[in-house]
């Protein structure tokens, strides 16, 4: 098999945490008393972390101190609520468990808030993953490369040995910068239609092709 590792993105890859996300901006548009958000729109506004969204779910033109508040009301109900609805998509347990006995590593690398990433990696996928990596202070989001680069130097595997798999056009830059091999997924939070201009190198629409891809 070709890949040692494989990094995958959180939120629209492994997990679908639209609805808890979903929720929690709209808790906090509430509390601003700014007009609430559909699913639909939250969707196209996940990718670069919690403040990107929140400063793109407020109305344009709000002050910084209005974006400030609702941050931190975002952050506070989200932390609270970030399992509520949340689930793997199908097959990804599985695949998961098949990498593993093939041993093949497996990683996260998700611009959501460390804690939460963490807990939900251990509430619906434990014990699946050499590495774990959310939102840090001291790392630059996706798509900087920083991230992708730790967890492979973590687990001494060479770029030339490693998957990055995700479903935003943030995850496509990354893995470029990272100069690793990509896997955009059709299944999570963007349409190929919605990248914004990032090519995807590779295109898999279910778990069962991604598979094939991994174990060819």
């Amino acid at each position: 098999m070709k890949y040692e590792l494989v990094i995958f993105d959180l939120d629209g890859t492994l997990l679908d945490t639209l609805d808890d996300l979903t929720k929690a901006v709209n808790h906090a548009l509430r509390l601003q008393g700014f007009p609430l958000r559909t699913r639909e729109e939250v969707r196209l506004l996940i990718g670069n972390g919690i403040a990107s969204t929140m400063r793109r779910a407020i109305p344009e033109g709000s002050d910084e101190a209005a974006f400030t508040r609702a941050l931190s009301d975002f952050r506070g109900y989200y932390l609270a609520h970030v399992n509520d609805y949340t689930r793997p998509y199908g097959g990804i347990p599985r695949l998961l468990d098949d990498m593993a006995s093939a041993g093949i590593k497996a990683a996260v690398n998700s611009n959501k808030v460390d804690a939460a990433t963490q807990a939900l990696c251990q509430a619906h996928l434990p014990g699946r993953f050499a590495f774990i990596l959310g939102e840090q202070p001291d790392i630059p989001k996706k798509p900087a490369p920083d991230g992708a680069i730790r967890i492979m130097r973590a687990l001494d595997v060479a770029p030339g040995r490693t998957l990055y798999v995700g479903d935003g056009e943030t995850d496509i830059q990354t893995a470029h910068n990272a100069g690793i091999d990509c896997a955009w997924v059709g299944w999570g939070y963007r349409r190929v239609s919605e990248l914004q201009g990032a090519e995807p190198p590779r295109i898999f629409t279910s778990v069962e092709a991604l598979r094939g891809f991994i174990f060819a």
